[in-house]
């Protein structure tokens, strides 16, 4: 139920963070002040912070949806199964998230 929820939740961040990309390829795309900008705010606190959120949302997005693909062909139905699956991908989701976190 939890690995539901949070896999629609890292679906809203991800969507939401969709200007915020648009931005990004705009500002390292066009003028050299451009992109001076947004490598500026790259490198800043709130802009690592940003891809950090985006990031850890992707990485558990997509790990749990192909959790969600390998329960929809009808491998692992059994609500054990289901359980242990989901909290291997929170435990996934949770390193990569403090690895990327380091790498930052």
């Amino acid at each position: 139920m939890i690995a539901s929820i949070a896999h629609r939740a890292s679906g809203i961040v991800l969507f939401l963070f969709v200007p915020l990309y648009l931005w990004l390829l705009h500002g390292m795309t066009g003028s050299p002040e451009s992109f001076a900008s947004a490598s500026e705010w790259l490198h800043s606190g709130l802009g690592k912070f940003s891809l950090w959120i985006v990031g850890t949302a992707l990485i558990y997005h997509f790990c749990n949806g192909i959790r969600f693909l390998v329960l929809d062909a009808g491998f692992g139905e059994t609500r054990e199964i289901m359980r242990s699956s989901a909290i291997k991908v929170i435990i996934i989701a949770a390193v990569t998230a403090i690895i990327l976190g380091a790498l930052l």
